[in-house]
Parts: structure tokens; sequence; C-alpha cells
């Protein structure tokens, strides 16, 4: 009798360990459960747990160019990292789109940190569901840029790549493929701006003002940038008298007033009532149903990306 108590009491203790144990792991689900009056602990062994995002890209074959990409980036171990992550992976199809010799190119060990801006631009940081991308204008991304959300027809795109599979769960995170592969911006604010073609009046301030070095450094900025035709409502002369060398700190101060240290989203704009400006002056930004002021001039289109900060277009150019 004193070695079946033992053997039982022994039996129970394992049970209760095991039980115990298996609480702590995903995919396992404990109860407790009477017997004949005697309170046993039972183990319900569930679903095994999920593979991690790289596993995932794997296991699903269809991914080998990505799966390269990421082992050339170093960036396997914080893909199978805690997370959660929410990756826009790109089929090889997908990177198939580029011109001839990209993916060669980026695979390269001299272009590892230009790989990895591109790689961590497809990633958001957190688990974002498919009902929850459909609800959002953009996310920003591991890289610091932001992406680009627009729903339309029932149909999602990510700066334009078509999202064609949603929710595929991993175990720290969520996939949703597309069908091409996103770039993050790669010109400065200046570069930028220039290439636009409609901000040849500021481009022609910023070096009059000596301020070009300055908005291609590293930043990041955020600069509310007057169009060409911003410029032409000022009064006759005005601006031909700012570019003149002896009104350089003058105009110094006037282009300062359009800047704010740091990256500040229209998402982020809209909660503010004034931003500090560059120049030291605060500008005053209103938010109504006609839209976003700062100070008197209108915001028309905004969060144009760049590789050190984000532009902003206003109608009119605003004085400190």
């Amino acid at each position: 009798m004193k070695k079946m108590i033992t053997v039982l009491a022994t039996g129970l203790l394992v049970l209760s360990a095991t039980a115990e144990a298996g609480s702590k792991c995903k995919g396992t689900t404990t109860s407790n459960r009477s017997v004949r009056g005697a309170h046993v602990l039972t183990t319900f062994v569930a679903h095994p747990a999920q593979k991690d995002i790289v596993d995932t890209a794997v296991g699903a074959g269809s991914f080998k160019t990505l799966v390269a990409a990421v082992k050339a980036a170093g960036l396997v171990e914080t893909l199978k990292g805690e997370g959660p992550f929410t990756v826009f992976a790109p089929t090889d199809e997908a990177f198939a789109k580029l011109p001839k010799g990209t993916v060669e190119s980026l695979l390269k060990p001299e272009n590892k940190a230009k790989l990895q801006a591109i790689l961590t631009y497809h990633v958001v940081a957190g688990k974002v569901m498919a009902a929850d991308v459909v609800k959002i204008k953009g996310a920003v991304s591991v890289q610091g840029q932001q992406i680009d959300v627009v729903v339309k027809d029932g149909k999602v795109k990510v700066d334009g790549a078509n999202v064609v599979k949603t929710d595929i769960a991993c175990s720290n995170g969520v996939i949703h493929v597309i069908d091409s592969v996103i770039l993050p911006a790669d010109k400065d604010i200046v570069d930028t701006a220039v290439a636009a073609g409609s901000f040849k009046t500021l481009a022609a301030a910023l070096t009059a003002a000596g301020l070009v070095e300055t908005l291609k450094g590293e930043g990041p900025f955020t600069v509310f940038a007057p169009t060409d035709e911003a410029f032409a409502k000022l009064p006759a002369g005005t601006v031909e008298s700012l570019l003149l060398p002896e009104n350089k700190e003058k105009l110094i101060a006037v282009l300062t007033y359009h800047v704010v240290a740091g990256k500040v989203l229209a998402s982020d704009v809209v909660k503010l009532k004034s931003a500090t400006t560059v120049n030291g002056k605060e500008a005053t930004i209103k938010v109504s149903d006609k839209g976003v002021t700062v100070d008197a001039a209108r915001v028309v289109a905004t969060d144009i990306e760049a590789s050190n900060g984000v532009i902003h277009v206003i109608d009119s150019v605003i004085l400190p």
C-alpha cells in the first residue's frame, strides 16, 4: 500500500509539472477537472507553434530572392526575433520586374547598407492585419520613411505595389504579399525639390542663402516648401531684392522659417497648433474643414519623402 501511494504521488507530481511547463508554451492549454473527487490537472496539446517570418518565407518557396536578400543584408536574426513585424513581401516575380542587374548589384557586400534600407522599407513594426491596413493612409516603415497605402475598388496598394495576398500568420508577425518591390526615397530634400520642377525659385533662394549643404545634410528636416507660384504672389521685386548678396541674412531668416527640425508627417502636423521653426520663431498651424494652413499659407500637398526628411507643399511664402 505504501509503495502504491508513493507511485501515485510521483505520477501526480510528474503530471502536474508537465502541465505547468506546457501552460507556458504556445499552443498548449491546461484545464482542471475532478475525477471521483480527486483534483487532476490535465494538459491538452493544441496546434504547434507557427514558423517565424523567415522560415515561413522559406517554406512558401515563392520568396527565394527575398530570402537571399535578407541573408545578404544580415537581417535574418532580426526577422526571426520576437517582433512582432508586418512584412510586405515581394515575390520572386516582383524582384524580376526590377531593371536587369539590380538584384545582383544589391546583393554585393559593398551595397549592404542600401539593401538594408530597401528591405526595412518593406517592414512595419507591430502586427498590422489586412483589416487594419485598409483603414490607414500610410505606415512608417522600420527604415524610417512612410509607406503610402491606397484603397480603391476593394483593392489595396502600398506605394504602387498591389497587395495580392494577406494575413499569412507567423509566430512573430504577419506577411502580406505584394507584386512589386517598393523603394524608399534616395534623394535629399534639395534634390527632391529640384527634380519636382515646381520649386525653381526656392532652389535659387537656397543657393543664394548658402543653405544648400545644410538641407542636403543628415537632418531630418520638415520643409514647408512654397511653389514658384507662391513666390510669384509676393509684391513685385521682392524675390529679386531678397536674392541680392546684401540681403542674405534676411533671406536666411525667411527660408529657415519654412523649416522645422525633425521629421513631422502630415498625420502629426494636424495635431499641432504651432511649430518651432529653425528660424527660432513659431509658425501657427490651423486645421479646419477647408484643410490645413501654416500661418496664412494653405498646405496643398503632403508627405513628399526625401532621404533626409519630408516636404509639405504650401501655396504662399510665409514670413517671420
